[in-house]
């Protein structure tokens, strides 16, 4: 299957709805892995990764999980549709870097990504819709199984699974969550929150994970290590923080429409008249504006699956989706048009927002959000 027939399948994880899904856009689980009988991938020399790619690609391709997919070698993919894996969320930004030596194999539904010679051998990773950590840990850890009977894994009895970088031994997985967190961001309670996730153990990152910008008011939030824990304490730690922020959030969504009702309207509507009338729009600006609306489809005031919609624009606006759906490069300006048009198109049927939230009492004064 080539780039151009897999894009065609559906989201799963984008295009079903899953527990917790109006603030919980995504649960991911990500295990890193090693093979005894290769220098780690940031070590071995071009001969020795195109070995260790020789010996793994066709184990990972076999599994009945990934087929029907797509696989590739990262040499044999050019760097606009690297990036698209990355708007996915289907690879990581270093592994966009790797060339001769390294691959990538996700199956149809673009639920589980395995990638090679990326900073370990395997950085294998299941996505689900909405809150499902456990869920799609069973998912991983099943194909995680299935290849450690073929391939000879990097094993310590005392550590665990060795990996290239120190904070992935142990366990050498990673588990997160994608939230969208509107009202705390406008409430101004985001950074409180980022600092007691923090003192858990946890990380909170962005839209694109460490190093990026949450954009469009979406947090990722992890496990920062993976030595002395067992999978199963981790994401029990990090689903009882995640239920905790859905109800900070939702309580913040409350308290904006007790006090600020005309504001929140006013937010929402704004948002909606300039996606639904722009002719030029950057991903930063495209992204900010469909949060308003999402957060307007969580609070009622669209129709049902506008939601959907709202996380789905949320990735084909982004920059190598713009240019994908236009079969060509295009500078920053044409993109900014382009990703304008996508909009309007996708928005065409979409009804202004309902206005039947509750008027403040008449002598009361404007406020700001």
């Amino acid at each position: 299957m080539n780039l151009n027939e897999f894009l065609k399948n559906p989201m799963e994880w984008v295009e079903t709805e899953g527990p917790q899904r109006k603030i919980v856009l995504s649960s991911r689980i990500r295990f890193a892995r090693n093979l005894c009988a290769f220098a780690f991938p940031g070590w071995a020399k071009k001969p020795e990764r195109q070995r260790a790619l020789a010996a793994m690609l066709p184990a990972v391709e076999r599994l009945p999980e990934m087929s029907p997919g797509f696989s590739a070698s990262m040499d044999s993919l050019s760097a606009l549709d690297k990036q698209l894996l990355v708007e996915r969320h289907l690879i990581s930004r270093e592994h966009a870097a790797r060339n001769v030596g390294s691959g990538v194999v996700i199956n149809e539904h673009e639920t589980l990504s395995v990638m090679i010679n990326e900073e370990d051998h395997l950085r294998m990773q299941a996505l689900k819709s909405g809150l499902q950590l456990k869920s799609a840990y069973k998912v991983l850890d099943k194909v995680d199984s299935a290849l450690e009977l073929h391939l000879d894994y990097a094993f310590s009895p005392r550590l665990g699974y060795l990996t290239a970088c120190p904070t992935n031994v142990g366990t050498g997985m990673r588990a997160s969550a994608m939230l969208h967190l509107p009202a705390m961001v406008l409430s101004e309670q985001i950074n409180q929150v980022i600092q007691a996730v923090g003192k858990l153990g946890l990380a909170v990152r962005g839209l694109y994970g460490e190093g990026t910008e949450a954009l469009g008011n979406v947090f990722q939030i992890s496990n920062q290590t993976t030595l002395g824990e067992r999978e199963a304490e981790v994401i029990e730690r990090l689903n009882k923080v995640v239920l905790q922020i859905i109800e900070h959030e939702e309580n913040a969504r409350l308290s904006l429409l007790e006090k600020k009702p005309r504001l929140v309207y006013d937010q929402i509507g704004r948002a909606y008249g300039i996606l639904t009338n722009a002719r030029a729009m950057s991903s930063k600006e495209a992204l900010n504006l469909l949060s308003m609306v999402r957060m307007g489809a969580d609070l009622g005031l669209f129709p049902t699956g506008t939601q959907i919609a709202m996380d789905e624009l949320f990735i084909l606006t982004q920059p190598a989706h713009v240019q994908k759906a236009v079969a060509r490069k295009l500078t920053a300006e044409e993109r900014d048009l382009s990703r304008a048009d996508v909009i309007r198109a996708r928005l065409k049927e979409l009804p202004q927002p309902r206005e039947d939230i509750a008027e403040p009492p008449a002598d009361s004064q404007p406020e700001h959000v």
